[in-house]
């Protein structure tokens, strides 16, 4: 068994300093970490024999001894002005005339090289101190990073400056390129900041949707308490317009509740007596008194920041290639530099010109594009599921959710709405409709099964039911009971007219309720049958429009159920799927699975029941229904919080979109890197450009990622 550890990572500024991090902490004994720049956090799994403090003190330890800051994370303290801001606005004041009279002979004038020299000083020296920072810690244990290629680059150009000042032969000023740089990177790094904190700004918004304090009754009094002193088993009241404080269920009171910030469900829900409510959703009208069922990390809400969390450090297997890449990348380009300048010299080229292709070659090959483009579509991706109603578990369910060709759904609960529902009232010649079903609500108004339950539900919504005296169940039957001075009986043909036939309508009815998978039931009193229900359940009324939008995505549906072929034919007609797999037992789902794997197919799972977590399990992407068994949403790779087959749809859409943002934002950091170093090798880029170009290339890889808000 394993347990994770949480950790916040200070003083990272590239991508490179995450993989250094990453390796030190997997030297550790029993230890696998992910260590991810874009958060700012690393996710370590741990025997759980360890014990935690000692294992927290020995991570953090590690981290230390290798230049940077650790700690188990902490609620974000109030908004500080930016360092890093002040930094820049400093250096761009600064830099602006050094750039100036540098770049444009006619704005220079007599002694302008040493008033550049004093300008350009703090630049170099205050602005760029992160990098230089960066770039000693690095040194002293023995690696280098970004921060090495842009301190060398920037320290290069001055101090070759500044001997040229002193020894006018040596020619050209590069005062310019060293606080150009310098302002360049800074900038980038300031905007790459904002851009990561509004990647993961979905996760924040979810995690602070939940209630502060709740009204609880205790000893009959109403007393407000924080979140965090609420216990299961504790009854608060939700008043109009309030959040719901945790999950629960309705102890009193009628009111409609939205689930729209949790869940991306439009409609408010109807809610009552006995039915479960979700913490952070919003009372929209009447009050309610709520008995807390689940608080604190067992909530929904908290499971949900947990699996998105847990999303967001993952990597995908395209960006362990570019870590390896970016882990060796910074030596090499170092090799570069040197024999670029070494070449230049040797082929006769000026010095001052070697020197320039050098620096440009430091500054271009800055590897930041290459570690932002996954952790950035991951957070924007995972965070814009969350808000849709849609738990992405990791990269690879990303990755396999690109490859699937057939999509398996289960039947109850997930195409059809898992509850029973009146569907047809058939009243015998002479009887009104009405009437057989207020006669046969009254008696089943009793009854605690689920067919009861929907005839007793649909005779409350056409008026009021009478009393039913004398009731009682008969087991695999049907119920008894008088109603209005009547014996009624509703249930089995068997129990109302016994070996009689039925009138021919009725029997018709009822032949064709069995015979397209419903439940047929017989109503009767004085000895004679007086209609026919007919209860089954409904299929989704959004299912139809879902299978076809995974047919359109090149998607094959096939419906898998343990009911019945008939009730399953008619599911899967109206629900338009073709493909039918019927009278299945739950370990079966499974083997069908395998079935179709073993023909070639990748394959999805759509289910929400205890008894389809295995093929879940089994499937190349499982994905539960968020309104099903805990089981179920365990064993699957992608969770959809509202019981929605569009959801699904919405789900690979997004997850296929997003993986299509991490290969376009790797394509473009290596196609960057491949393309901008050899034309600064060759002498074609200024330094100065070549740090805006590195700058812009982290940038677009983030806006590229930001698009998925959308």
């Amino acid at each position: 068994m394993t347990a994770r550890i949480e950790l916040e990572i200070g003083g990272m500024t590239c991508a490179s300093c995450a993989g250094r991090i990453e390796r030190k902490l997997n030297k550790l004994d029993g230890v696998s970490a992910a260590v991810n720049y874009a958060t700012e956090k690393a996710s370590v799994l741990v025997s759980e024999h360890r014990d935690h403090h000692e294992m927290v003190r020995e991570l953090v330890e590690q981290i230390e001894k290798a230049g940077y800051s650790a700690a188990l994370p902490e609620p974000a303290p109030p908004a500080l002005r930016d360092v890093l801001e002040d930094r820049l606005v400093l250096s761009i004041a600064l830099a602006v005339p050094v750039v100036a009279v540098g770049m444009v002979p006619a704005l220079r004038f007599p002694g302008w090289e040493w008033f550049s020299l004093v300008l350009a000083t703090p630049v170099v020296a205050y602005g760029g101190k992160p990098f230089h920072r960066a770039a000693w810690t690095n040194l002293r244990h023995g690696t280098a990073t970004m921060d090495t290629l842009i301190s060398l680059g920037t320290l290069a150009a001055y101090a070759w400056s500044l001997w040229a000042l002193l020894a006018p032969a040596a020619g050209h000023t590069y005062l310019e390129v060293a606080a150009g740089v310098t302002v360049f990177i800074l900038a980038g790094r300031h905007f790459e900041a904002r851009s990561r904190r509004m990647a993961g700004a979905a996760l924040r918004e979810l995690m602070e949707l939940g209630a502060k304090d709740a009204a609880v009754i205790r000893q009959g009094v109403e007393t407000r308490v924080p979140i965090a002193r609420l216990r299961v088993g504790d009854e608060f009241v939700v008043r109009p317009g309030e959040k719901i404080a945790t999950d629960g269920v309705v102890v009193d009171g009628m009111s409609a509740v939205d689930a729209g910030l949790l869940t991306g469900e439009s409609m408010p829900v109807e809610v009552g007596p006995g039915d479960t409510v979700t913490g952070a959703t919003i009372n929209a009208s009447g009050r309610l008194l709520v008995r807390a069922t689940r608080v604190g990390a067992d909530t929904q809400l908290a499971r949900i920041a947990t699996l998105v969390q847990e999303a967001q450090a993952g990597k995908a297997a395209i960006q362990r290639l570019a870590d390896r890449v970016a882990a060796v990348f910074v030596p090499v380009v170092i090799v570069l530099a040197v024999a670029t300048l070494a070449a230049w010299l040797a082929a006769g080229g000026a010095a001052v010109h070697a020197f320039t292709a050098a620096v440009a070659v430091l500054i271009i090959a800055c590897p930041c594009a290459l570690g932002l483009a996954t952790p950035t579509a991951l957070l924007v991706g995972t965070g814009r599921g969350a808000r849709l109603g849609i738990l992405i578990r990791g990269p690879e369910a990303l990755e396999r959710a690109r490859r699937i060709d057939t999509v398996v759904l289960d039947k109850t609960g997930t195409v059809t709405t898992g509850r029973m529902s009146l569907t047809a009232v058939v009243p015998a010649e002479g009887e009104s409709a009405d009437d057989v079903l207020r006669t046969a609500g009254s008696v089943e108004h009793a009854s605690a099964h689920p067919v009861a339950m929907a005839v007793a539900q649909a005779a409350l919504e056409r008026g009021t039911l009478s009393e039913a005296g004398e009731f009682r169940s008969i087991p695999g039957l049907g119920v008894h009971g008088v109603v209005d001075g009547r014996a009624v009986l509703a249930g089995r043909r068997a129990l109302v007219v016994g070996a009689q036939e039925l009138p021919p309508s009725l029997e018709e009815a009822l032949v064709s309720a069995e015979t397209a998978g419903a439940t047929a039931v017989v109503v009767g009193w004085d000895g004679k049958a007086r209609g026919v229900l007919v209860v089954s359940d409904t299929i989704r009324a959004t299912s139809a429009r879902a299978v076809q939008d995974l047919r359109d995505l090149g998607l094959t549906p096939v419906l898998l159920t343990g009911d019945n072929p008939a009730a399953a034919e008619t599911v899967a007609a109206a629900a338009g799927i073709d493909q039918v797999v019927a009278g299945v037992l739950p370990s079966g789902k499974v083997d069908v699975v395998k079935r179709l794997q073993a023909e070639g197919r990748v394959v999805a799972m759509i289910g929400d029941g205890v008894n389809d977590a295995a093929a879940l399990a089994q499937a190349d992407l499982g994905m539960a229904m968020g309104t099903g068994a805990d089981a179920a949403i365990e064993a699957a790779d992608i969770t959809l919080v509202r019981g929605d087959l569009m959801v699904a749809v919405d789900a690979i859409r997004l997850s296929r979109r997003t993986l299509g943002i991490i290969r376009g934002n790797l394509f473009w950091a290596f196609a960057y890197n491949v393309a901008a170093i050899p034309m600064a090798a060759a002498g074609l880029l200024n330094p100065m450009i070549a740090g805006a170009a590195m700058a812009l290339s982290s940038a677009f890889v983030v806006a590229n990622s930001l698009r998925l808000r959308h």
